[in-house]
């Protein structure tokens, strides 16, 4: 049945692919986290494997909502690892890391989230597609509180 929410097929296609990079650089940051999450060791390991574990799990309800909104403009959400890795920016950890590695590279990937997230905002505007538009407004004023409180941990 087709779409009919006053955006164009075109637009949607479009809405969909852009929404498809968020999807796997979120879910990547999510996998990430939550690695980091259970091997983390050292002196900061509770407030760290507390502050990881608020984290994974807001990114967690994130890919849920992302995926779903790929689905309201009427395209299927690629879910696959191999989709998550050929559409990510969000770079694998290479082996073990010492806690303030983990904080920097998680901190990394909020920033590239929100940094790419925010000309999608004009963009969706532009479709008049206010819901993906606010769901990106949302998620990036998340990010950034994400990357403050990591940047926190690494300020002396």
């Amino acid at each position: 049945m087709e779409v009919q929410l006053g955006i164009s097929k075109p637009a949607c296609k479009s809405i969909a692919e852009a929404m498809q990079k968020v999807l796997a650089d979120t879910y990547a940051l999510y996998l990430k986290t939550q690695n980091f999450h259970w091997n983390l060791i050292g002196p900061e390991f509770f407030p760290l494997h507390l502050l990881f574990e608020k984290q994974y799990e807001d990114l967690a309800d994130a890919v849920d909502e992302i995926a779903e909104r790929i689905r309201a403009v009427g395209f299927y959400a690629e879910a696959s690892f191999s989709a998550f890795a050929k559409n990510t920016t969000i770079s694998e950890p290479k082996g073990k890391l010492e806690s303030k590695k983990m904080v920097k590279e998680l901190l990394e990937g909020h920033e590239l989230i929100a940094r790419e997230g925010k000309p999608l905002i004009r963009k969706f505007q532009e479709f008049h597609d206010e819901a993906s538009a606010d769901l990106l407004i949302k998620r990036l004023g998340i990010h950034e509180k994400a990357a403050w409180m990591l940047r926190a941990h690494l300020e002396v």
